[in-house]
């Protein structure tokens, strides 16, 4: 966009990161896995005890497997999006769960060099009391925001101290006459 006197208005930046976990492949298809066992009770079994215990393992290694499957797809990877108002993070790949935080609500952020599934827990979206929330989908780097309301936010990304930058950045207050963005 242009203005008088040739001069450009600087476009808002969007900084994009990810971060992928393979080994949750190898979970999903142990679901796919466990779906087939229950498909293939139900299909052909021979079964002598009855139609309720059939029906009972046909239920449940299907939904065991409805169960690891979509729950690790949605864990698979974790994308990252800072605009010039929020951040946004989307799991998995319909994009849910998805958390928005917009950047007026963050006072801080820092990197994290070795955040953990062990320290919170396991993968995946996470809460705890004393360390606040978390989306985790893999062992490395992550970063740590820190919010007005004195909780905090983690969540592994690649490159997350670039991450952290571009927010910073955006939380420093702007200098008299300097356009808002």
């Amino acid at each position: 966009m242009r203005h008088r006197h040739g001069e450009t208005t600087p476009q808002p930046d969007i900084w994009t990161g990810r971060a992928t976990n393979r080994v949750q492949w190898f979970l999903a298809l142990i679901g796919a896995a466990c779906m087939a066992l229950g498909i293939a009770l139900a299909v052909d079994s021979a079964w002598e005890s009855g139609v309720v215990p059939l029906t009972m393992a046909v239920v449940g290694c299907i939904a065991a497997g409805l169960l690891v499957l979509f729950g690790t797809l949605a864990f698979v990877h974790v994308a990252l999006r800072v605009d010039e108002d929020c951040l946004e993070v989307r799991c998995g790949h319909i994009g849910l769960p998805r958390r928005r935080i917009p950047l007026s609500h963050v006072v801080g952020a820092e990197f994290a060099p070795h955040v953990t599934p062990r320290h919170w827990g396991g993968w995946g979206y996470r809460w705890r009391p004393e360390k606040g929330t978390a989306v985790v989908v893999r062992r490395g780097e992550g970063l740590v925001l820190r919010l007005g309301d004195g909780h905090t936010f983690t969540v592994t990304v690649d490159d997350a101290e670039a991450a952290v930058q571009v927010i910073t950045a955006r939380l420093r207050p702007k200098a008299p006459g300097q356009p808002a963005h």
